[in-house]
Order: C-alpha cells, then structure tokens, then sequence
C-alpha cells in the first residue's frame, strides 16, 4: 500500500496532490505531526515492514525517481519490506 502524508500547514496544496492521480493522500495535522514525531523532511519516502517497521528512508528530491538507478534503489527498499 502506498499513500502520501501532507504535512500539517500544507493543506492548500492537497487539490493539487489529488489532482495528479490517485494516490491516496492522508493529511497530518499539528495535533497527531506525524511529520514532527518522524522527523520527514518534504519528499521523504519512508519504506515499511507490513509490520509498520521503517526499512528505510529516502528522499526523492535527492533521489529523483526519473533516474532509474534511484528508481531500483526505491524498488529494492520496497522488496526488503516484502514478507
């Protein structure tokens, strides 16, 4: 499963974020900050375990998946936290 967390204060942007296809996006609020509590910076991509155990992290601003060698770096994060 995969989904988007739009920090807490960005909320402007989620017809955008929605508008660019059908990923789910679920929005942080300054009450939960999840951002805050996993220290996300914009465009991390936390990788899980179905147990919710972080594989890893990586940021896509750094790691543009137009790259394909960023692309199988994501791809074999994804296959680490398979069962």
């Amino acid at each position: 499963m995969i989904f988007a967390v739009n920090g807490a204060g960005y909320e402007a942007g989620i017809p955008a974020i929605a508008a660019e296809g059908d990923l789910g996006v679920l929005q942080d609020t300054t009450d939960i900050d999840a951002w805050g509590a996993w220290q996300a910076e914009w465009r991390d991509l936390f990788v899980l375990t179905p147990e919710g155990d972080i594989v890893d992290v990586i940021n896509l601003t750094e790691h543009d998946l137009a790259d394909p060698d960023n692309q199988d770096l994501a791809r074999s994060l994804f296959d680490q936290a398979l069962p």
